[in-house]
């Protein structure tokens, strides 16, 4: 298995910059007392389909050959990557072929078609979606972009702490939340590149904790029946992936469903942003004190701001 380095995230910033936003990092005094540390907030929230994922799909979609692009892309997404991938295609002037559940909240299946992708419903399963895509696939040769498990995706994903590090110059622990593993072991790569005495930390939820698990274990464990507020940390790792996490990543650490809501809450209240659960994940390890802040300068990475606001959980 070849895996990414990062002069592949360098090929990659250089690709995908005339259509990401460099987010700003933003920074909070009474958010720094709280937590006992100098904290740097990379805000992904604030990227293009409010996600990072953003960057992973461009990238991916626009290192595409000729050849490749003319027969468009697909790949099953409820979320984020459906998004993604759908505005990224758009931006290149190909089709995208998205394979959602007939479940997917009604606001991510209208944002979807408004980047003006097609989309094919499917029963609410894993199997479902796969077996829909693989037929687009075989009937239209389409190229799938995996939202992780994914070289060209793992690479559009580490230009986030790439930024952030260009940015902030030195940092102590960098630390971003762990679902798949795309935004995990991109920063992973980027932040032993530039930094190799920083800590690379990520959080989870304890009631979807198989990436901790698969840490410890030394082999991936799926996720089976994951129960939290976090839907965006819901899958199984990638074996690619995986295989950098054991690289390159320090510690992986799990956090309460309710200090994700507080933390959650106090980056609303205190920085006036607004972000998703699985952004919060970080900020509630340091709020259950999984990691020992020590006043030292951490940066976060706030992976996306897609809220149901009829939904809040405060």
């Amino acid at each position: 298995m070849i895996l990414p380095t990062f002069e592949d995230i360098k090929e990659a910033h250089e690709r995908i910059q005339p259509y990401i936003h460099r987010t700003p990092v933003l920074t909070s005094e009474s958010v720094n007392r709280l937590l006992g540390a100098e904290l740097f907030f990379k805000c992904e929230n604030f990227q293009k389909v409010g996600a990072f994922k953003f960057r992973g799909a461009c990238n991916a979609v626009f290192s595409l050959t000729e050849e490749e692009a003319s027969k468009g892309v697909g790949t099953h997404s409820s979320g984020n990557h459906a998004a993604a991938v759908a505005l990224a295609s758009r931006l290149r002037g190909i089709k995208a072929r998205i394979v959602m559940p007939v479940t997917a909240p009604d606001i991510k299946k209208k944002a979807v078609a408004g980047y003006g992708a097609e989309i094919t419903y499917c029963a609410p399963t894993l199997e479902a979606r796969e077996t829909t895509l693989q037929k687009l696939i075989d009937e239209h040769r389409i190229t799938e972009i995996h939202p992780y498990n994914n070289f060209r995706v793992i690479s559009g994903q580490g230009t986030a702490a790439k930024e952030l590090i260009e940015d902030v110059e030195e940092l102590d622990i960098i630390m971003t939340p762990v679902g798949g593993g795309g935004l995990l072991s991109g920063t992973a790569l980027s932040a032993k590149a530039l930094l190799p005495g920083c800590r690379v930390v990520a959080a989870e939820p304890a009631g979807a904790d198989d990436a901790y698990r698969s840490f410890r274990a030394g082999h991936i464990i799926p996720s089976t029946n994951p129960n939290t507020i976090a839907d965006g940390l819901l899958t199984s790792l990638g074996e690619m992936n995986f295989a950098i996490i054991q690289q390159s990543v320090d510690d992986i650490v799990t956090v309460s469903e309710e200090a994700i809501v507080e933390a959650m809450r106090m980056i609303w209240e205190r920085m006036k942003i607004i972000i998703e659960p699985s952004s919060a994940v970080p900020v509630a390890a340091l709020l259950e004190k999984k990691i020992q802040p020590n006043g030292q300068k951490i940066g976060i990475i706030l992976s996306g701001g897609n809220v149901d606001l009829s939904k809040l959980p405060f």
